[in-house]
């Protein structure tokens, strides 16, 4: 068969849609200044869809920091790899602050968060050693697993005892391959809003001998006291081998870090083939990130102001009796019952007739019979944006109910 014809016959769980979904409900494109208040369609929509936590994309002092390091600087700079000619002592400062923050001895700044994770995975561990995971982790994790050319067992979703079964597994293989174990979970599961059970999966080590490694895209920034994360909430930031996230997500940014002890940090600079060939993060990125990162530390504020977004949106919709599932961050899903055909009237319907967006989630991100509604809340949402959101959900769950989504279905766009 030829490759192409193969791929036009099957283009995939969601690619299958393209045809009809492209530009509304797949890759749309909402346009003016990043803020809760955007342009989609032609209108302008409440929107709910973007991970700026803590409100920096826009933020002043952000916007000067990037102008100016783009001013001085150019987007070319530096030029090349680090390791060969794309080092500077703002790469540098980045990644000691960023260490300190998140109580690691050294950290290294990652060009992008998902290849980021896929390449960390792919450096820690060989053939001799098992990777035990969570069910629900990102696709960045599993995408990195794809690589691992040893074996890899998966738990239940955030429970130790899966967790702990999956364990016995691995040692009982590692004694024979010679190789370790690395465990892998999230800090706040970006789907579900769910805390990873860090202090628990930690407690298994006086069982068994493995190592942890957190990816805690959605925690950093928005957990904790300081807002260094989620092992800072649960008090653990000893425990944690190695910890990873995004600068995507409360940064505002592009890129990613890594932080470890000295030595495994070491490692990785030296040996993640993602960052030795690749070229380093512009240097307007980099300093503007320096800038967020000084935000994050000394406005708690902007923390402040999301937490209590997020509570009055996530109090509002559960006494409307709204399925939130089991989310203790901001991360606000909106579970519902229906297929497709349903997710897409419901989609259309609040943007269309109620000027809200949010991100819709079907199978196969989720389970079949299921659709999420994604909600993000950020530190530059109000509580009119609130209140708008509880009044349209309370309208659409009703709508689902008395099955006026099943007689007006969503044709096309």
């Amino acid at each position: 068969m030829d490759i192409f014809d193969k791929i036009t016959k099957h283009m995939g769980p969601l690619g299958q849609h393209q045809k009809w979904s492209h530009g509304y409900f797949s890759f749309p494109k909402l346009e003016g200044e990043i803020a809760p208040h955007m342009q989609f369609n032609g209108k302008e929509h409440l929107v709910w869809s973007l991970n700026n936590y803590l409100g920096l994309a826009n933020h002043p002092e952000v916007r000067k920091a990037d102008e100016e390091a783009a001013a001085k600087f150019g987007m070319a700079y530096p030029m090349g790899a680090r390791m060969m000619s794309g080092n500077s002592k703002y790469h540098e400062q980045l990644e000691q602050e960023l260490a300190e923050f998140v109580g690691k001895p050294d950290a290294f700044l990652l060009n992008f968060g998902y290849q980021g994770m896929v390449s960390i995975i792919d450096t820690l561990v060989d053939r001799n050693d098992v990777v035990v995971y969570d069910a629900e982790s990102h696709a960045c994790i599993v995408d990195g697993l794809r690589l691992h050319m040893g074996k890899r067992f998966v738990y239940k979703h955030n429970d130790v005892d899966s967790a702990r079964k999956q364990l016995e597994r691995a040692t009982k293989l590692v004694e024979e391959t010679g190789g370790g174990i690395l465990l892998i979970t999230e800090g706040v599961f970006g789907m579900s809003g769910a805390q990873g059970k860090l202090k628990e999966l930690i407690e298994l080590k006086k069982e068994f001998t493995f190592r942890i490694l957190v990816d805690d895209a959605h925690g950093f920034g928005t957990m904790g006291k300081t807002g260094a994360g989620t092992h800072e909430a649960q008090d653990c930031i000893e425990d944690i081998d190695v910890y990873f996230s995004t600068f995507a997500k409360s940064m505002a940014g592009i890129g990613a870090f890594v932080a470890s002890t000295v030595d495994i940090t070491n490692f990785l600079r030296y040996n993640m083939r993602s960052q030795t060939f690749a070229k380093a993060l512009p240097m307007p990125m980099v300093i503007g990130l320096l800038k967020r990162l000084e935000l994050l530390k000394t406005k708690p504020e902007l923390k402040d102001k999301l937490w209590e977004i997020a509570m009055a949106l996530q109090k509002g919709l559960r006494e409307r009796g709204l399925d939130l599932g089991i989310t203790d961050t901001v991360v606000t899903p909106v579970f519902l019952k229906g297929e497709l055909s349903d997710a897409t009237a419901i989609t259309y319907d609040l943007r269309e007739n109620y000027g809200i967006f949010c991100s819709i989630v079907i199978f196969p991100v989720i389970p079949k019979g299921l659709i999420e509604l994604r909600l993000i809340p950020t530190a530059v949402h109000t509580l009119e944006d609130v209140q708008r959101t509880l009044d349209a959900f309370s309208e659409v769950a009703e709508k689902l109910e008395s099955g006026y989504y099943k007689e007006n279905q969503f044709a096309a766009v």
